[in-house]
């Protein structure tokens, strides 16, 4: 049997015992004492009445953030992306099909209750369901059924082989809950905080959990987030002592922010892009010409300069980034060609025709990339007319209800859960509504091969084929920019998500 915790160390044999620390992050790799106390107010972009304390309902990073304080997952990311223990202590398979989870004794959620093994099928399962709205419904459908099989032990049975299995439940919408919580007016985790107060669309409190189940941890008294919509007021109260992190610091803010003695930026290489969406269930945007149209009308160059002063990797309208090993290279760069666009655009039939594209300070970049498009748009006949919207509510109000309109996504940890997440014909974040039979097909055929380098050349016919009839244009992708007071201690670098991938909350401590 193997024991494994991570599709790409499946070789060797992984043993529990305490999840580790993030590599570069802990402070027992940087060889510092941390210090227990102290309270800290970190600042996101966007909150709404739609913020919520249910994990698999989490769609922001505030959401993730918050998650990942007040639960606990049964792996953790480690900084190569790699999974390690978490709830459980191991994860053993055979086949890649049937999963045996052996849970670590001595976990209580913040009411007192031990973490069982019905927690755990509760919590897998719930995601299948269409009444729980959750975020990652079309990744559990490979849930094929979960069942406690000892005291510290649940049998995972899965459709169909995925060895990328415990990287998944890493993520945060997979964090465990008590068995049959369908009340999420309050949080009860087994995570390194508590829940001192929430307030969807305003803030949420956290106090540290005396009982968390690694000892010491976590090493702050309390943190407060909010979220600070506009990026000059989120530096300036960073820069002002009323914030002590942000995340999503401008590139045009960093000589700024570096400036000042008392502050850093951390950059970090990542997947992340913002990327025009293309409604295929709309006659206009759903017009392949259209779309090719505005996909030669993105110039990335000057996007990469202007836009992100470098802080960015030239991207070619595949999700997969270069972070990913299965990022496929081969495929050839779409140039910026305006005389290309047109003649797409003539095709189409839509010179002329005045086309609304919603922008917001919410998708990083969108606004000055929605002016780009619309001055190169006017070169070639296209009246494309940008709305700016507020960053406060974009994701419930805007994003995905327009035909045309720009969206944010951050890499995920496997190449798999990119697909499924947001280009599988019945995900829920599906943004363009794309469809298309022979990706799920090839989706499913890469997640049940047991040979990486067929599972790499599928993903790669997958990036071409996105690339060529997907319905969104990626022009770059963004490196991570979090500002700090230097105070804080114990921040590393991964290339999921902002601040430590939203999971700062139990490496970080305050040296003052």
């Amino acid at each position: 049997m193997i024991e494994t915790l991570s599709s790409d160390i499946s070789r060797r044999t992984l043993l529990g015992g305490l999840a580790v620390g993030l590599a570069t992050g802990s402070a027992e790799a940087i060889g510092r004492n941390p210090r227990i106390g102290g309270s800290i107010r970190v600042a996101g972009l966007t909150s709404s009445t739609a913020d919520t304390l249910d994990p698999a309902k989490g769609n922001t990073a505030l959401d993730y953030m918050r998650h990942y304080m007040l639960y606990s997952g049964l792996t953790q990311y480690d900084g190569q992306l790699r999974a390690r223990p978490g709830l459980a202590e191991s994860i053993a398979t055979r086949d890649n099909v049937t999963w045996r989870i052996r849970l670590r004794r001595g976990v209580h959620f913040h009411n007192g209750k031990a973490l069982s093994p019905d927690d755990v099928v509760y919590s897998l399962m719930r995601h299948r369901d269409p009444a729980t709205g959750s975020k990652v419904k079309a990744v559990a459908e490979q849930f094929a059924s979960a069942r406690r099989t000892g005291a510290d032990e649940v049998e995972l049975r899965l459709t169909g082989p995925n060895p990328d299995l415990p990287v998944i439940l890493a993520g945060a919408n997979f964090l465990i809950v008590e068995n049959g919580r369908r009340d999420f007016k309050v949080a009860n985790g087994t995570g390194p905080f508590t829940l001192a107060a929430f307030a969807p669309g305003i803030r949420t409190v956290v106090r540290r959990n005396p009982n968390y189940w690694k000892p010491g941890r976590p090493y702050l008294a309390e943190i407060e987030m909010i979220a600070i919509p506009d990026e000059l007021s989120r530096v300036n109260a960073l820069l002002s002592g009323d914030v002590q992190a942000v995340l999503a610091v401008n590139p045009g803010s960093v000589k700024r922010v570096r400036s000042s003695p008392s502050h850093a930026v951390m950059e970090t290489k990542s997947g992340l892009y913002t990327d025009i969406i293309m409604r295929q269930d709309h006659p206009t945007t759903g017009n392949p010409d259209f779309v090719m149209a505005m996909k030669y009308l993105l110039d990335r160059e000057l996007m990469k300069r202007a836009l992100y002063r470098g802080f960015a990797t030239i991207a070619n309208d595949q999700p997969i980034s270069p972070v990913d090993p299965n990022f496929n290279p081969a495929i050839p760069q779409r140039p910026f060609d305006l005389d290309r666009a047109k003649f797409h655009l003539r095709r189409a039939g839509l010179v002329g025709m005045r086309i609304p594209i919603y922008v917001s300070p919410a998708a990083n970049g969108s606004i000055d990339m929605g002016s780009i498009l619309q001055e190169y748009g006017a070169r070639i006949g296209l009246n494309l007319a940008v709305n700016r919207v507020p960053a406060d509510g974009y994701w419930a109000t805007h994003w995905m209800k327009h035909p045309l309109t720009m969206g944010n996504t951050n890499q995920r940890p496997t190449t798999d859960l990119m697909f499924s997440l947001f280009f599988q014909s019945d995900a829920t974040m599906n943004e363009a509504g794309w469809k298309n039979a022979r990706f799920d097909k090839w989706l499913l055929e890469a997640r049940a091969s047991t040979d990486a380098a067929r599972r790499k050349a599928i993903y790669g016919d997958m990036q071409w084929l996105l690339n060529q009839n997907g319905a969104v244009g990626i022009p770059v992708f963004i490196s991570l920019l979090d500002g700090y007071d230097r105070r804080l201690k114990g921040l590393s670098s991964i290339p999921l998500g902002g601040l430590m991938a939203y999971n700062f909350g139990e490496y970080v401590w305050w040296d003052a």
